[in-house]
């Protein structure tokens, strides 16, 4: 077991090297001039040159990149171009938020993908399993953003029962878990909880199908095991792909959420790559998405792991 995690982990460097490559390339490549937003219309040369120097823009991109991999080593990931902060403070402060966010939406997602992935599985072809399937495909098909705006004008401007944007009152940005910062939490929480469950509910309805007709579940049942003994060794052969699934959206929920922390105001990365997109912040852009990504790679780390542990033949193999 301690070979094979310590095989992954050796996997996982020349893949975060390439991230980082490739993170570094799309953001450079991009046109713009990322020191228009705070340069003077009537700058003059010698600014111009003074700032590049400051920001490394002067030199090649191989130097350029070097440096930065060399920086982020160290926890430095630069100084973002329009507020003047370090890169590590701003992104650290707002992967908080959306780790918040995001957990909770994955675990919304995952509870009700599992019960109505189980509950299809075990009735397939019946009513119960149509009605579960087309839940599913509309909450893969509805757009996040149109969801959260459909939300907000029911639950907070018709009803009046819950906050429309912002992470706690007052736009406070500062998270703390007590009710009036879970009430600002809910509606961007079952906004994005709404693709992961569709996800997951088709993903374990197929995999209970296919157990349940499988020899296994048929010599259980001749034995005189209960349906409670069943269901166990149902769930035990569907958790790998299950966790698998769901470490994938907790990734693409960290990485995925602009459109969702837009809408709502919630002070995480996505509402910071926004802000650095239109600002053209190349420090604080290139930040926020090696973050993520590493972020996205650690987690599939951390789901391999997990299967090992629940099916000992994907350490083997």
């Amino acid at each position: 077991m301690i070979q094979y995690i310590a095989r992954r982990i050796a996997y996982t460097v020349p893949i975060m090297l390439g991230v980082a490559l490739l993170c570094f390339m799309l953001v450079h490549l991009s046109p713009g001039d990322p020191l228009v937003s705070i340069l003077p219309p009537d700058a003059s040369v010698d600014l111009q040159r003074q700032l590049m120097q400051l920001y490394g823009f002067d030199r090649s991109y191989p130097e350029q990149f070097a440096a930065w991999v060399w920086r982020a080593l160290q926890g430095d990931l630069g100084t973002s171009i329009a507020s003047g902060r370090p890169v590590a403070l701003e992104v650290f402060n707002a992967v908080g938020n959306t780790l918040i966010l995001a957990c909770v939406a994955t675990l919304i997602g995952f509870f009700f993908g599992c019960l109505f992935g189980f509950v299809a599985g075990y009735y397939r072809n019946s009513f119960i399993d149509r009605a579960a399937s087309f839940l599913s495909v509309v909450g893969v098909s509805v757009p996040h953003y149109w969801l959260g705006m459909v939300l907000v004008i029911i639950f907070s401007t018709q009803l009046m029962w819950l906050p429309p944007t912002g992470a706690g009152p007052g736009g406070s940005s500062d998270w703390a878990f007590d009710w009036a910062h879970v009430r600002h939490l809910i509606l961007p929480a079952v906004t994005m909880s709404v693709i992961p469950m569709g996800i997951i509910a088709r993903t374990v309805r197929a995999l209970v199908a296919e157990t349940l007709s499988q020899e296994f579940v048929v010599g259980l049942r001749a034995r005189g095991l209960s349906d409670a003994g069943v269901f166990r060794h149902v769930v035990k052969n569907c958790a790998p792909t299950a966790l698998a699934v769901m470490g994938l959206q907790l990734g693409y929920l960290l990485g995925g959420s602009i459109l969702i922390e837009t809408v709502f105001s919630w002070p995480g990365t996505g509402f910071l790559l926004n802000t650095a997109i239109f600002q053209r912040d190349l420090p604080l852009l290139q930040g926020t998405i090696l973050v993520l990504a590493l972020f996205f790679v650690a987690l599939n780390l951390l789901v391999d792991i997990l299967q090992s542990l629940f099916d000992p033949r994907i350490e083997r193999a």
